[in-house]
């Protein structure tokens, strides 16, 4: 049942912090998304991504290259995915009162060898964003294809595999956290719930 899903990886942010969900999306979820990520891939849609409100281009700091989803433009299966994050939203406000209002989401594709350096998913001038979303696209993915999402918290460093379908959420303004290297094309969904409009 989805909000057993749901209460899982809540409860799991609630104690630590952060929450780990391995079956966010199906198998077949993945596939369709990385239909459609690849489709807009190739007809070139996707730009640097950059590191600041600005946009600030720094491949020595951040590598991955980004398509943003609206549902305006969003194919059937996005547009599923996006009530899928919705009905969380709507679970999460139930449950924790965190009164986000709105999403920023994007797909994410870092080539091999790209990675992004240690930080907070916070802007100096923007408190809006609250919980960071990741969801990861990628298949039959195994230790040696690096990309691991490494979580900086208080008295250890914790170290998550892109598996396909897994979902990883975290406050954006406590934890700081780094792509590490990848050795193959390292693909997801990433956003930000946020409490302003």
């Amino acid at each position: 049942m989805q909000e057993d899903k749901f209460e899982a990886i809540i409860e799991q942010i609630v104690e630590k912090g952060f929450g780990v969900l391995d079956d966010f999306l199906t198998s077949e979820e993945v596939v369709d998304l990385n239909k459609s990520l690849t489709e807009r891939y190739n007809n070139n849609l996707f730009k640097q991504a950059g590191i600041s409100k600005q946009h600030e281009v720094v491949k020595t700091i951040r590598g991955d290259e980004i398509f943003w989803l609206e549902k305006e433009n969003a194919d059937e299966t996005e547009k599923d995915f996006l009530d899928k994050l919705e009905s969380f939203i709507g679970y999460v406000n139930y449950t924790c009162y965190l009164g986000i209002r709105s999403y920023e989401i994007h797909y994410a594709s870092y080539p091999v060898g790209t990675f992004y350096k240690r930080h907070l998913d916070k802007f100096k001038s923007d408190s809006g964003r609250k919980l960071s979303f990741i969801c990861y696209l990628n298949e039959n993915w195994q230790p040696e294809n690096g990309g691991q999402l490494a979580l900086y918290l208080e008295n250890e460093t914790i170290e998550i595999l892109p598996i396909g379908g897994r979902l990883v959420c975290f406050e954006s303004d406590k934890i700081e956290h780094e792509v590490l290297p990848t050795n193959r094309e390292r693909k997801s969904i990433t956003g930000w719930l946020k409490n302003t409009e």
